[in-house]
């Protein structure tokens, strides 16, 4: 690297140089008149000289060199032909870093803040951009570093590093991001130093989250996140990268992430580091769908574990939240959605202000601002262990069921599931509210959707055990005849997480309906029982007689399901129901209809699906039988099912039998260590 602009050649000693001193070279070489003295505060330390690790030991010991002028005519060196201009800047940047530390060995931090308040005003002096010239420095210092021993000088050059960032956090940022590309002992030190100090570590955080979403760097050295992730990969499979994974190994966001990492670290915040760890937070940060909910995460993680930043964090955000630049904007939007978890941070501002701003975001036409806005609204009314802001929460809940975006409608769930945990909840209104806006979403063609929507249901009446609205003209009480076909269904789902969700509401309704039906669901759960399923149908024909042409015809609609399973589970269901059943319970229309669905599953690509049919296309018959019903005998016959005697005759309607199911059914033995869901 080339020497400093102010003429030491390589190797010799530093002496005793002055900010001041350095300010009045620049102008010097700028052919501008030297000015006055700076007024800025000087260090009062006397100076070391500084030596190249090879001639340490011929150096002179600390304090044991007088304070002096520099040499005054001292030539610059030449500076050859071939060596890159940014180098050379870069050399001399360094050296002018050098200079400053070694003003600042017996200095504190405040010493150290208070001289780089000097060193911008002299990199102002140079007539260039600011921001340049710190980036310049930092490089330089990054250069520099590895050639000074351990101790005080190295220490005092750290300081310098953490002052400039305190005062140009995002510039320093952006310039040791593309050095740290492939990171190196160096970088990795000078990044370990930003964490050391609260004030700087918080500013260097947020400049981080920012640089991981945003385009700092110059491309292509420090890819941007959004291009990272570009591709063709749809929302549900996001291409990620991880330090245990394939994918770019030194990428603008893995540098990004493990700096996030090595700050908060430094910080003592490793529980930080260790729940984002357990919880994917890393890789959601680098996923270009799912980096939100990576600052979501790491939001929720500091509120638990480093409340000591989250002021300082909570201040910086407010003027990022109308940031013209989308991607900073969505990050700090996420950050301060995350951050209402905490009282302390949300009490910085008037509720009044935040409500306010949330629901401006519940009007966005963006899917994205209306989420966060959700979330938000969730985090404000129940971080307390009253339920608040009721008049505003459960509108926007309610009405973001709705939503077209599944992060919306889950948000939404959630947000619901926590309301009913809350005491004094208003169970009373949330059963009438929901009456007509839940069943649909159990049948959701979103798995986590439906998952959420039955356990929503399931807390529901939980919470509502033994109140009135359970009674027989309850709201709750008709959700629940009107869900129970579903659940009884989703037991087959193919989603796991809508099979237990479904199996745990099936309880919650069995208590608190006192059916008694418990094991008999239990069994039909992990042992696909026939015998069991046939149980439940017949007490609940006999004690639901006049809902049993609503439980057919919901029935009826999963005939046509593109999954297999479920078909084959609703045509079973069938034939249990209608065994059981009367003709006082069953209208000839009814039979009817069921007949031809079923009749048209004789065609049906799965063999189990076929077999199902046609025994309850038996059971349909000899319902039907009782009526004289001639039409559903020459479907009989067409169907060339087994004879079932002359029309005149009342057979004994034998119960259904059918063969055993070919899919694999959820059980949760190992899945819970038997034990439950907990």
């Amino acid at each position: 690297m080339a020497g400093g602009v102010w003429g030491r050649p390589r190797g010799a000693p530093v002496g005793a140089l002055t900010l001041t001193a350095l300010a009045e070279g620049i102008r010097a070489r700028q052919g501008q008149p030297p000015g006055p003295p700076s007024t800025s505060p000087q260090p009062e330390s006397e100076l070391e000289s500084e030596v190249e690790p090879q001639r340490a030991a011929a150096s002179p010991t600390a304090g044991s060199e007088t304070f002096c002028r520099p040499p005054a005519q001292e030539p610059a060196p030449v500076i050859p032909h071939q060596t890159p201009q940014s180098s050379w800047e870069d050399g001399a940047l360094g050296d002018l870093a050098l200079y400053t530390a070694a003003c600042l060995e017996d200095a504190g931090f405040a010493g150290t803040q208070a001289t780089a308040l000097t060193l911008s005003s002299v990199l102002e002096a140079q007539g260039e951009r600011l921001e340049d010239q710190v980036r310049c420095l930092v490089r330089g210092l990054l250069a520099q570093v590895p050639s000074l021993a351990e101790g005080r000088r190295r220490r005092a050059v750290l300081r310098v590093l953490s002052a400039l960032a305190l005062e140009h956090p995002r510039d320093v940022v952006c310039a040791l991001l593309p050095c740290s590309l492939p990171p190196d002992r160096a970088a990795a030190e000078l990044w370990r130093s930003l964490s050391r100090n609260q004030r700087v570590n918080g500013q260097v955080l947020v400049q981080l989250l920012w640089a991981l979403k945003g385009t700092a760097g110059p491309q292509p050295e420090a890819l941007a996140l959004h291009e990272l992730a570009r591709g063709t990969c749809s929302p549900d499979t996001p291409k990620v990268w991880a330090p245990s994974y394939q994918g770019p190994p030194h990428s603008h966001a893995s540098c990004t992430v493990e700096a996030l990492r090595a700050l908060l670290t430094g910080d003592g915040s490793r529980m930080v580091v260790t729940c984002m760890e357990q919880a994917g937070g890393w890789r959601r940060l680098v996923g270009a769908h799912t980096h939100l909910e990576g600052v979501l995460l790491l939001a929720s993680a500091m509120v638990a574990h480093a409340d000591h930043h989250l002021r300082g964090l909570f201040a910086d955000l407010l003027p990022r939240l109308h940031s013209t630049d989308d991607a900073q904007r969505l990050t700090a939007m996420a950050f301060f959605t995350g951050l209402l978890q905490s009282r302390p941070t949300a009490q910085l501002l008037r509720e009044e202000v935040i409500l306010e701003r949330l629901c401006t975001w519940q009007g966005d036409p963006e899917p994205t601002v209306r989420w966060l806005g959700l979330l938000g609204l969730g985090h404000l009314a129940l971080n307390r262990r009253k339920v608040r802001h009721m008049s505003t929460l459960l509108p926007a809940l309610l009405g973001a069921l709705g939503e077209g975006d599944t992060r919306l409608v889950g948000a939404a769930l959630g947000a619901l599931r926590r309301v009913l945990l809350r005491p004094q909840a208003p169970v009373h209104l949330l059963s009438a509210e929901l009456g007509p806006r839940l069943p649909p979403l159990l049948d959701d063609a979103r798995d986590s959707v439906r998952a959420s929507a039955v356990g929503l249901l399931g807390t529901l009446v939980r919470r509502a055990r033994g109140r009135l609205w359970v009674g027989p003209r309850g709201p709750l009480r008709k959700l629940v005849l009107r869900s129970l076909v579903p659940l009884l269904l989703r037991l087959h789902d193919p989603s796991r997480d809508a099979a237990e969700s479904s199996e745990w509401t099936l309880a919650r309704c069995d208590q608190a309906l006192r059916w008694g039906l418990l094991e008999e669901m239990v069994t039909v759960a992990h042992h696909n029982s026939p015998e069991a399923l046939s149980r439940i149908c017949q007490r609940l024909v006999q004690w639901y007689p006049s809902h049993v042409p609503s439980f057919l015809s919901q029935t009826q609609g999963y005939l046509r399901s593109p999954q297999d399973r479920l078909r084959r589970a609703a045509a079973v269901l069938i034939g249990f129901l209608v065994h059981h059943s009367s003709l006082s319970c069953v209208n000839q229309d009814l039979l009817d209809s069921l007949f031809q669905d079923l009749g048209q599953l004789q065609s049906d690509s799965e063999p189990s699906v076929v077999a199902a049919a046609q025994v309850s296309c038996q059971q349909v018959a000899l319902l039907a039988r009782t009526q004289h019903c001639p039409h559903c005998w020459r479907l009989l016959g067409l169907l060339r099912l087994p004879h079932l005697g002359q029309h005149h005759a009342h057979p004994a309607r034998l119960p259904p039998v059918y063969e055993d199911s070919p899919f694999q059914h959820w059980s949760l033995a190992g899945h819970w260590d038997c034990s439950g869901p907990g």
